[in-house]
C-alpha cells in the first residue's frame, strides 16, 4: 500500500505524457537554436489537475514552472527584435490549445500579460479567439473570460494592443484583433449590466471603452470603491463620462443629464433631495464629482436650484460631501451661479474653517481669483474668521495667520481683545493648505493687505518663509505677481538674507524665480549681496547653481559687461511677454 501511494503523479493515469523535447527533435537540434531553447526550457507540461470544485482545471506544477521561467526571461533584455519575435512565437506555440487554462492560472495570466505587448496584432487576436471558444455559448464564453480574476487581466492587456494599430502612422493590419474586439463589444451590448456590475468584468469594459474611443487606456484604473448603485459599476460610468467628454460631447451631455435625473429621483426621506444622500456616500460621491466637473452651465444651474440650494454649508461640513462641493465651486467659477454658491458658502466660512475642510476654502479663493468676482468679500470674511479684522492694526498680521491657519488669539497666545499687544512671534507652522490659500489670494486684484503684512515681517521670517517647502511658493507668487515697484519693496526687505536663502533647497529655487522676474537694477542688488560670499556659495550643493545661473563670476570680474548682458536679456524677456500678452 505504501509503495502504491508513493507512485509518481504522472504514473497515476497511465502512460507518461511525452516531454516537448521528446517529440522527435534531438537534444543537439535544440542546442543549435538558443532562442527556441529559451522558450522550450523545462517544457510546458500539459496535464491539468482538477481543483476542489471539480470544474476549473489549472496548470500542473511543471507548466507553472515553465511559465514562471518565461516570465523571468521576459524581464530581461533581448539582443534584437528577431530574437524577441522567435521567443514570443515559441511560447505562444506552447500556449496554443490551452489558452483558457493558462489565462485562468495566476502564473500563466501574468506571463500572457507580459507577452501581449511583444506579440504581433495577429498573434494577440489568435489568443483572444481561443479564449472565446469552448463548450459554452458565445456570450457565456465572453463573460467567463472577461469576468475571471486572472483571465480578465489577459483580456485587458490584449485589448490595449489595439492602440498600437490606431496610433501607428503606417498601414498595419489588425483584422484578427479588430474582429475579436468587435465581438466582445457585441457581447457586452447584449448584457451590459452583468459585465459592468462584476468586480473583474467591469475592468475589461472600462478598457474596452477606452479602446473604442481611440484613447490610450492606463495600465490599471484606480479600484477604490466608488459607485452609485453598485460599487464597481460607478467607475465604469466615470470612465464613460470622461471618454465621452473628449470624443462625443453630445453623448456626454445626454449621459450627464440621465445620471442627474436618475440620482435626483431615487427614494429618500420626505423633504430631502436624494442627491444629498448620494453626496454623503463615500462611494457615489466620486461619480458626482465627475458630474459636477463636466456639467454644462444649464445642468449645473439646475442641480444647484433643485437639490443643493440651502444645503451647501452642511455639505461642506461633511467629511465626504465637502469634496463634491469643491468640484462644484471649481466648475461654477465662470458662471452666473457662482455668486449664489459663494454667498451661501461665505455665511459658513468660520464653521468650515473650524471643521478643517480647508479644501473648500482654498477652492473658493481659487474660483474668486479666476472669475474676478467676490474677492473683497472673501478677504473681509477671512479676516473676520481669523479674528484679525478689528482693530485695524491686527490686519498687518493676516499673512502669518493665513499661512498657519490659526486665529489671532491662538497664534499670539493672547486672550486680550484690545489688539495692542505687540508680541513678537517667529514665523512657524506653515501648512500646505495655508500656502495654497495665500497663493490664491495673491492672484486677487487688490493685494494690498497681503503685501502690507509681508512687509511687516522681520527679515528672518522672510528667510524662513522662503526656505520652507510650502512657504517658498507663497513668496514666489507674491514676488512674481507684483509690479516692478512692489517687487522692489519685497526684495529690499529681504536684503541680508539672500545668502541664507540661496543655500536652501527651496530657497534657491525661489531666488531663481525672483531673478527671472526682476529688473536689471534689482538683479544687480541681489548679485552685489551674493558676490562677497563666493566661497560659501560655490561649496554649497544648492547655492552653486545660483552662482552659475546668475553669472556671478562675470559680475565680479567684468561688471559693466555683465550689466549689459542682463539689460539685453531683460529687453528680450519683456518683448516676448508683450507678444504672449
Amino acid at each position: 500500500m505504501l509503495q502504491k501511494e508513493d507512485k509518481k503523479p504522472w504514473e497515476k493515469g497511465g502512460n507518461r505524457r511525452q516531454h516537448p523535447s521528446e517529440d522527435g527533435v534531438g537534444e543537439d537540434d535544440q542546442k543549435k537554436s538558443r532562442l527556441q531553447g529559451a522558450a522550450e526550457q523545462g517544457g510546458a507540461g500539459e496535464k491539468e489537475t482538477k481543483q476542489r470544485s471539480g470544474e476549473w482545471k489549472g496548470l500542473d506544477a511543471l507548466s507553472v514552472g515553465y511559465f514562471r521561467r518565461v516570465g523571468d526571461r521576459l524581464g530581461q533584455a533581448f539582443e534584437d527584435d528577431e530574437e524577441r519575435g522567435m521567443f514570443v512565437e515559441n511560447v505562444l506555440a506552447e500556449v496554443k490549445g490551452k489558452a483558457k487554462v493558462v489565462a485562468m492560472d495566476k502564473t500563466g495570466s501574468v506571463t500572457l500579460q507580459q507577452l501581449m505587448p511583444l506579440a504581433s496584432l495577429d498573434q494577440v487576436g489568435a489568443v483572444l479567439a481561443e479564449l472565446w471558444t469552448g463548450k459554452e455559448e458565445e456570450s457565456a464564453a465572453y463573460k467567463a473570460m472577461s469576468c475571471d480574476r486572472c483571465a480578465g487581466h489577459v483580456v485587458e492587456s490584449a485589448l490595449r494592443q489595439m492602440c498600437r494599430w490606431t496610433d501607428s502612422p503606417e498601414e498595419v493590419e489588425a483584422g484578427a484583433l479588430e474582429s475579436q474586439v468587435l465581438l466582445l463589444s457585441a457581447a457586452v451590448r447584449q448584457d451590459p449590466v452583468e459585465f459592468i456590475k462584476h468586480l473583474y468584468g467591469s475592468h475589461a469594459v472600462r478598457t474596452l471603452l477606452h479602446v473604442l474611443a481611440g484613447c490610450v487606456p492606463p495600465p490599471r484604473i484606480d479600484t477604490r470603491p466608488v459607485s452609485v448603485a453598485d460599487t464597481v459599476a460607478s467607475v465604469v460610468f466615470q470612465i464613460m463620462l470622461t471618454v465621452a467628454h473628449r470624443k462625443r460631447p453630445k453623448l456626454c451631455r445626454k449621459l450627464l443629464a440621465g445620471i442627474a435625473e436618475y440620482l435626483g429621483t431615487r427614494s429618500a426621506a420626505p423633504g430631502t433631495s436624494p442627491l444629498l444622500v448620494f453626496l454623503k456616500d463615500q462611494a457615489s460621491s466620486r461619480l458626482l464629482e465627475v458630474v459636477f466637473k463636466l456639467s454644462s452651465k444649464a445642468l449645473l444651474r439646475q442641480l444647484y436650484r433643485d437639490h443643493l440650494r440651502g444645503h451647501l454649508v452642511d455639505l461642506a461640513l461633511h467629511k465626504i460631501a465637502n469634496f463634491p462641493v469643491q468640484r462644484l465651486v471649481a466648475a461654477s467659477a465662470n458662471l452666473k451661479v457662482f455668486s449664489k454658491v459663494f454667498d451661501e458658502l461665505n455665511e459658513g466660512l468660520e464653521p468650515i474653517l473650524a471643521t478643517g475642510h480647508m479644501g473648500v476654502i482654498v477652492q473658493l479663493a481659487d474660483s474668486c481669483a479666476e472669475s474676478g468676482q467676490k474677492q473683497g468679500e472673501l478677504m473681509q470674511h477671512l479676516l473676520s474668521a481669523f479674528h484679525c479684522e478689528e482693530p485695524a492694526t491686527r490686519q498687518a498680521c493676516c499673512l502669518p495667520l493665513f499661512l498657519s491657519l490659526l486665529t489671532h488669539e491662538v497664534y499670539y497666545a493672547s486672550e486680550t481683545a484690545e489688539g495692542d499687544l505687540k508680541k513678537e512671534v517667529p514665523l512657524s507652522s506653515i501648512c500646505y493648505h495655508g500656502s495654497r490659500l495665500v497663493q490664491a489670494l495673491a492672484r486677487f486684484q487688490d493685494r494690498s493687505l497681503l503685501m502690507g503684512s509681508l512687509r511687516a515681517l522681520a527679515p528672518a521670517d522672510l528667510a524662513t518663509l522662503s526656505s520652507d517647502p510650502a512657504g517658498s511658493h507663497v513668496m514666489q507668487a507674491l514676488i512674481t505677481l507684483s509690479s516692478d515697484k512692489g517687487r522692489g519693496k519685497i526684495l529690499r526687505r529681504m536684503e541680508g538674507q539672500f545668502v541664507q536663502i540661496a543655500c536652501s533647497r527651496t530657497g534657491s529655487r525661489l531666488l531663481e524665480a525672483a531673478w527671472n522676474s526682476a529688473s536689471v537694477s534689482q538683479r544687480e542688488g541681489i548679485a552685489a549681496e551674493l558676490a562677497p560670499s563666493e566661497t560659501r556659495l560655490r561649496s554649497d550643493q544648492f547655492a552653486r547653481h545660483v552662482w552659475s545661473n546668475f553669472a556671478l563670476s562675470h559680475f565680479v570680474s567684468r561688471r559693466p559687461r555683465w550689466k549689459e548682458i542682463q539689460t539685453g536679456e531683460s529687453k528680450k524677456r519683456k518683448l516676448f511677454n508683450d507678444i504672449i500678452a
